[in-house]
């Protein structure tokens, strides 16, 4: 039984996520860069911040890999992880 929402006379009207979808990735192609980013949360009691280079790495992995639209490091939120190097797998996009 559906729950009841209120909305007697609307049409729920799905929209896309705002930056849309993206593929799973379904080859693996970063799943090392996925692995290292968890292993890392996990050893840091789920705290981000000293895992933000390996969040950053694994994005730039999926750009690369067309499993995400390319966007700059700015508007991913990395902006102060410019100057670090990426992992050896991994290039920073254009």
């Amino acid at each position: 039984m559906a729950a009841f929402n209120g909305n007697l006379g609307q049409k729920f009207v799905p929209r896309p996520p705002e930056k849309g979808s993206f593929p799973i990735d379904h080859l693996q192609e970063c799943t090392d860069f996925k692995e290292i980013y968890m292993d890392c949360l996990k050893k840091n009691k789920h705290k981000i911040e000293p895992c933000r280079v390996f969040a950053r790495d694994y994005l730039f992995c999926r750009q690369n890999n067309e499993l995400m639209a390319k966007e700059s490091v700015e508007r991913l939120g990395f902006a102060d992880l410019r100057d670090v190097p990426t992992h050896e797998k991994v290039k920073a996009p254009p």
